[in-house]
């Protein structure tokens, strides 16, 4: 399993994942053309995209979504409520044959990958997170999120590898400029996960197998890659994990 990290962040977000034939993006927040010509960092490894699967409906994570409907003929994988809410969002409707309805904590057999959505704390309709496995290979796709749950860490044990939400240093969000209201939504239980969050999570879901861990969806304004770093190293010390962080707009490619 091929893993790119084409972009992370508040300006946009897109992973990608692929077996060499077939290519699964996981939410489309920056344009088609950036995501086309990000995506050649997986060279040969990157398979066709054939899917896009949507974690929640905000803009940062399904900017795209329009523009894709129109110009591809992409599956699109999302909850019923996801569905709804991107297409008030977006002013588009998904067409039904374009789109393989998700439920959380049910996995569904895509072309041979099974791909369980599984729920998250966040304020949107329907938001998930995704664990991906294929052939011998198990991923997930965590972001978004306000605060680490027994569900959360139930769906992220025994994994090869793990996208996880990094998204501030508390200190550095209350001590910022953001509004007083948008500070409590960051920090609130179905906000965003901070670095002391973060460390607690992936020390409970540390195991032999895991290889690499990315820490993902960095305030840019609210953190900084030392802090969340080194917060992920406190934990990770003594494994052989290795840890890379994904960036807003430098893509990151892992095998």
């Amino acid at each position: 399993m091929h893993y790119a990290a084409l972009a992370s962040g508040s300006k946009g977000n897109c992973h990608a994942f692929s077996d060499g034939e077939r290519t699964l993006l996981v939410d489309a927040g920056i344009s088609l053309r950036q995501i086309r010509q990000r995506f050649e960092i997986l060279g040969p490894h990157g398979g066709e995209v054939q899917a896009l699967a949507l974690t929640h409906e905000h803009s940062d994570h399904i900017g795209a979504l329009g523009v894709i409907l129109r110009r591809t003929d992409w599956a699109i994988l999302a909850t019923s409520e996801t569905r709804r809410a991107a297409e008030k969002a977006q002013g588009i409707p998904i067409p039904a044959q374009r789109w393989i309805e998700l439920e959380a904590g049910h996995p569904l057999d895509w072309n041979g990958w099974r791909i369980l959505p599984f729920a998250l704390p966040h304020d949107a309709a329907d938001p998930v997170a995704y664990r991906i496995e294929a052939g011998s290979s198990a991923c997930a796709v965590v972001t978004d999120l306000g605060h680490p749950t027994a569900l959360v860490a139930d769906h992220l044990q025994d994994l090869d590898l793990l996208v996880l939400e990094a998204n501030h240093d508390v200190d550095m969000l209350r001590e910022g400029t953001y509004p007083p209201q948008l500070k409590a939504r960051i920090l609130s239980r179905v906000g965003h996960l901070s670095n002391a969050s973060m460390a607690e999570l992936l020390a409970k879901v540390l195991s032999p197998r895991l290889k690499q861990c990315v820490l993902a969806h960095l305030s840019e304004a609210n953190n900084h890659p030392d802090l969340a770093r080194f917060a992920a190293e406190e934990v990770l010390r003594g494994s052989a994990v290795a840890l890379h962080l994904a960036h807003q707009r430098i893509p990151l490619a892992l095998v």
